[in-house]
């Protein structure tokens, strides 16, 4: 059976193999068997390295074609045709999972808010997604990159940029390069602020990047003023801690 890759899902087969067990062997398994959920398997070129038995793992394909094949490829593993940004993901797994994957490019960034929306639950995430997401999600406050993505990931997760994928070793070859990342939860339970005006702070703030802070959070403080020394500050200037007194602040006059 062949499958053919489906533009409408944002479908880049990998055809490396040692690309396939680079991904795989960058998973830290920290117990003697782990959840581990693949989003987007496709023909199975990763979950072959991943469907062994230190790993309960579950697959998620939308795609009815490349599901039928992955069933008939591995019949004892547990493949899922449904759509993964509408599932419940508590009900996923009972406790925490790792998310791997070779991500379709058109849901990545959807994929990297889920995961932070259950923070609690995801342990780890090792993905492959376009070079430029990747490298947002990693960048550090002071850079271009920096953004929505990595401020909100990098309050719980430490974040590691691994490696670079050429298009070549795609099928179809995508038009930009792909870039392997790795999140491993970091010890913050809950943010010491309201972490619901937190994420509302960094993606009004981070959607008038060009702005300082004092005026860009204008539509959030109403008729109150900001006086602080980051009032004064764009955007890309903060770090997590920042966003954190950030959203103290504005708790406080609102």
């Amino acid at each position: 059976m062949n499958v053919k890759p489906k533009k409408h899902f944002g479908q880049h087969f990998l055809k490396d193999q040692s690309i396939c067990e680079k991904i795989a062997k960058s998973i830290v398994l920290k117990e003697d068997k782990e959840s581990v959920l693949e989003i987007g398997p496709g023909t199975g070129a990763l979950t072959k390295f991943l469907f062994t038995d230190n790993i309960d793992l579950k697959a998620y394909e939308l795609d009815d074609e490349a599901y039928h094949y992955l069933i008939n490829q591995y019949p004892t593993m547990s493949v899922i045709n449904r759509d993964i940004l509408i599932e419940d993901w508590t009900s996923v797994f009972e406790n925490k999972f790792i998310v791997v994957g070779n991500f379709p490019y058109n849901i990545s960034s959807q994929i990297v808010f889920k995961v932070f929306e259950h923070r609690n639950q995801v342990s780890q995430l090792v993905g492959m997604f376009q070079k430029e997401v990747a490298e947002r999600i990693c960048a550090n406050p002071g850079t271009k990159k920096y953004g929505i993505l990595s401020v909100l990931i990098q309050a719980f997760y430490n974040t590691e940029y691994l490696f670079t994928v050429d298009e070549h070793v795609f099928d179809p070859p995508p038009k930009v390069k792909s870039g392997v990342i790795q999140f491993l939860r970091n010890e913050t339970e809950h943010l010491t602020c309201n972490e619901i005006l937190f994420v509302k702070v960094v993606k009004t703030v981070f959607n008038q990047r060009r702005k300082m802070i004092r005026n860009s959070i204008k539509s959030l403080l109403k008729d109150h003023g900001l006086d602080d020394d980051l009032a004064t500050k764009r955007p890309e200037q903060l770090g997590v801690l920042d966003y954190i007194r950030l959203t103290n602040l504005i708790e406080s006059k609102i």
